[in-house]
């Protein structure tokens, strides 16, 4: 059997063209839509009629011809039924997990996710009476003892920021199958990468403003899953993205559409110089951590799971001890050698760079950061792909060997 390109499947999805004629699509930028026939407008809101069924727009917080090329193109890449666009990623987490779960249910999540997802888990999703129990996704037992009667969702990254643990997908998937849970994953490390869908996730979400779109200029999410599941999420009573109202702009699924086939060489090229950095930072005997390395203790399971062609992906994590030598590394590789940015997010086409537990993981309390293996001097880059590699090489070398090594 070939293995699985999403770089095939998202070419091979029906094209869409401009209303003239045009090789990129048409931007609706309309609020509300007309229709011809007086009857069809009940007709959509009862779920009669809509985009899939007959061509036909209500409201652009319901549906929006731009934003659906979008999602339609997406669902193709991650091989789902249905993918719906959102205003963020956090939305499109926010949203999924609250369209899954009701006032005494119980999640299982990933202790090594994004501050903001934490903070979601820990502190607000209480107030709805919904608990989380956090565990290390790398731990079959914890994660089994974990489960409860009123658990409903087991949630993780796939490759968990910013730590970089690898998620088991297919095991979680199994574990989920047994206990009739729902497995929901967060992508946003390794699109092309990693197909999690494929793998038996129930739900894939996307923080797109990272690699999907990966110029930093726009906020955007996305949820890839079944049709049904797309459908609640957008029910006119009780779906969350139709309720809770997180649009996308069409002039940001616009940009999205144009970038979207080159998602594949940028997604090669962020991970080819990823692996050079890593493997010239063991060399130089630095505390690092990427999945592509075979010091990595996940690197075979990841080996398994991974879309070949396109590398392990982006992201470096970088241990210096302590925030001190972590902050010194930072504005050297910044102000002095010209290496990078720093700055949080990633995928972008420059290097972003940033302390992780006093930035995208602050939310997370400093006795969790230390269980799960967060140092205080934890430096995660985000490696982007300008200049040459040579020279980002030496760079990155000498930066490391002033604040480091000297």
């Amino acid at each position: 059997m070939q293995p699985y390109s999403p770089e095939l499947a998202m070419i091979s999805a029906r094209r869409e063209f401009g209303e003239h004629g045009g090789v990129a699509p048409s931007i609706s930028r309309s609020a509300t839509f007309t229709v011809i026939d007086p009857r069809t407008l009940p007709e959509i809101f009862q779920g009669a009629k809509g985009p899939d069924k007959g061509g036909c727009f209500l409201y652009s917080r319901h549906f929006n011809p731009t934003v659906s090329v979008l999602g339609r193109y997406l669902a193709a890449m991650e091989g789902t039924e249905a993918a719906m666009c959102t205003a963020s990623g956090m939305s499109a987490i926010a949203c999924v997990l609250l369209q899954l779960c009701r006032k005494g249910d119980h999640i299982v999540a990933s202790d090594t996710i994004y501050g903001g997802t934490h903070a979601l888990m820990a502190d607000l999703m209480p107030r709805f009476g919904i608990e989380t129990t956090f565990v290390d996704i790398t731990s079959p037992q914890k994660i089994e003892e974990a489960v409860r009667e009123n658990t409903r969702v087991i949630y993780t990254e796939s490759i968990g920021n910013p730590t970089l643990k690898i998620a088991d997908i297919p095991a979680l998937a199994a574990l989920c199958r047994k206990n009739g849970l729902q497995l929901v994953v967060d992508n946003t490390f390794a699109p092309m990468v990693l197909s999690p869908a494929r793998l038996g996730a129930d739900v894939v979400v996307y923080s797109m403003t990272k690699f999907i779109n990966g110029a930093s200029d726009l906020i955007a999410g996305a949820v890839c899953g079944r049709s049904d599941f797309i459908r609640d999420l957008m029910d006119l009573h009780q779906g969350m993205i139709m309720l809770l109202g997180p649009t996308m702009d069409p002039r940001v699924a616009f940009d999205i559409i144009q970038r979207l086939p080159h998602l594949p060489l940028r997604m090669r090229e962020h991970s080819r110089r990823a692996m050079a950095m890593a493997k010239a930072l063991e060399e130089m005997r630095v505390d690092v951590i990427y999945p592509g390395l075979a010091s990595h203790p996940q690197h075979q399971l990841l080996r398994t799971m991974i879309n070949k062609r396109y590398g392990f992906g982006g992201i470096i994590a970088l241990d210096c001890g302590t925030l001190e030598k972590a902050e010194q590394l930072l504005d050297v590789l910044q102000n002095r050698e010209k290496f990078g940015l720093i700055a949080v997010s990633l995928g972008y086409f420059d290097t972003l760079m940033s302390c992780s537990g006093t930035s995208t993981s602050s939310e997370i309390p400093a006795e969790e950061q230390r269980q799960i293996g967060l140092s205080p001097g934890l430096v995660r880059l985000a490696i982007g792909y300008t200049g040459t590699l040579e020279a980002r090489l030496e760079q990155l070398r000498r930066a490391v060997a002033s604040v480091l090594q000297a």
